[in-house]
């Protein structure tokens, strides 16, 4: 870490979404307070969470008098103020800070929101959303293609920057697990990359701490 943290607590667990934050924690080497509430258990509508986030979602961040909601928000806030100088891709100008936030969005944006909480909403969750096979398979075809695209721009780089591990990767692999858990036979470099970051030992640990019911004896 390279500066004097402030006290932070993170909000949420066992999602794909609640699990950037804390492996950006994990990889910054911050220490924090973890809550692992859950989505849909009434944690999120008491009035002590309400007053902090309206929005009555995980995850949920404060550092000191900031507080944050959204996971690609909180990743990039931690990112931005505690990245070690080296280690921890970091944009060297405004150019570079707009291609790593172009596959940030990218990724989020056509899998995780148009394809995989899609197939959440109307799969998993079913009970609630209503039942629609045909939205769910036409997301996992439109996820495929995108997939696609992503393995082709991995099969030259070590990381989705380049060289250097960083935020993008955060949003890329934990999005990546959710295929994983959803059954997607991924394409050929992604399949590599993805066994290649979980080697990280900050993807364990955070891995251990948001997906604890994941974790063998």
């Amino acid at each position: 870490m390279n500066m004097r943290q402030d006290e932070i607590t993170i909000w949420g667990g066992s999602t794909p979404r609640t699990f950037r934050p804390i492996w950006t924690a994990e990889e910054l080497g911050l220490t924090y307070k973890h809550l692992p509430i859950g989505p849909r258990t009434g944690e999120t509508l008491t009035p002590e969470y309400s007053r902090m986030n309206p929005k009555h979602k995980i995850p949920f961040a404060k550092d000191g008098g900031i507080e944050l909601s959204e996971s690609i928000a909180i990743s990039r806030y931690f990112a931005n103020k505690y990245a070690p100088l080296t280690g921890f891709y970091r944009p060297s100008g405004w150019a570079d800070q707009a291609k790593e936030d172009e596959w940030i969005c990218y990724i989020y944006g056509e899998l995780d929101e148009t394809s995989l909480y899609v197939m959440r909403r109307h799969g998993d969750l079913h009970e609630i959303y209503g039942s629609a096979p045909a939205a769910v398979e036409s997301s996992k075809v439109y996820a495929e293609k995108h997939l696609n695209i992503i393995d082709r721009h991995m099969s030259g780089n070590d990381y989705v920057m380049g060289k250097e591990f960083g935020l993008a990767d955060i949003i890329l692999c934990s999005t990546l697990d959710w295929t994983h858990f959803y059954g997607f036979d991924l394409p050929v470099n992604l399949r590599g990359y993805r066994h290649r970051i979980m080697q990280r030992p900050a993807y364990q640990e955070a891995f251990a701490i948001n997906y604890p019911h994941l974790i063998k004896e």
